[in-house]
């Protein structure tokens, strides 16, 4: 249980009714506590499940236009009531219920740095258990220039004692706040249509002086899609957004 804390849950589908759905029923099969949902349908759907069913609330948002990654879940956090705000991608499946370890890092400081914790992350697998890598180091020029010429994907960090890690970033699949942290720090970046919001919030949080933790006390199953690598449009997409970053990281804007 989520000892006297209220969590909220925000998932956005775009057009992904059957997988927000399994997601759905894992979070009723395996997370208890004070929990409440909200699902940002990005694209008129069918409700992937009715309010009202199962053991936790689900709320909708259904956008009259699309919007953003960022814009999305800064628009559920509007509407949250949690003490605990947690981003979740649609294509992710739940093992166990991750959030009571998690939930409870996020109470104290990191100890090793006494810094107090800006985001959370559990440890990522494919359907295969293989791991993936959801916690890296910032991007610079040269290593963004090393990945698009190999395709590459390695973490860039392990899980020390305690299976935790300090890296610079965590991958946005599944990101863990205090609600209020979240608020402060404005969110994601909105002018981010996709892509590189995780890496901006997670560099405007270390250099505000809170820690990025990774833990693989808990892991997640993690279907990905690897979209920029397969479509132009998204290829496009992902390459305005680092530039952004990258504008960001070493000019301050």
């Amino acid at each position: 249980m989520i000892a006297a804390a209220r969590l909220t849950i925000s998932i956005v589908s775009h057009g992904q009714r059957d997988m927000v759905s399994l997601l759905l029923a894992d979070i009723a099969r395996v997370c208890h506590g004070d929990i409440e949902i909200i699902v940002t349908l990005n694209i008129p759907e069918p409700d992937p499940v009715p309010e009202g069913v199962g053991p936790h609330p689900i709320r909708y948002i259904r956008n009259a236009l699309p919007k953003g990654f960022g814009a999305n879940h800064n628009a559920a956090v509007r509407a949250a009531s949690g003490e605990f705000y947690c981003v979740l991608n649609p294509d992710v499946r739940l093992i166990d219920d991750p959030f009571p370890a998690l939930v409870a890092h996020l109470r104290e400081p990191w100890a090793p740095a006494a810094l107090p914790l800006g985001v959370i992350a559990p440890r990522v697998v494919d359907a295969a258990g293989r791991e993936q890598d959801s916690l890296r180091r910032f991007p610079t020029l040269g290593s963004l220039l090393r990945k698009a010429l190999t395709r590459q994907l390695r973490a860039d960090f392990a899980a020390g004692e305690g299976g935790l890690a300090h890296p610079d970033w965590v991958a946005g699949m599944f990101m863990l706040f205090r609600t209020d942290l979240y608020q402060q720090m404005g969110g994601f970046d909105e002018r981010y249509f996709l892509y590189y919001e995780d890496v901006d919030l997670c560099l405007r949080l270390r250099r505000a002086g809170y820690a990025v933790l990774y833990s693989s006390e808990v892991s997640i199953i993690h279907d990905s899609q690897r979209a920029s690598w397969k479509k132009p449009r998204y290829a496009l997409i992902h390459a305005s957004s680092m530039l952004r970053y990258l504008r960001r990281r070493h000019l301050g804007f």
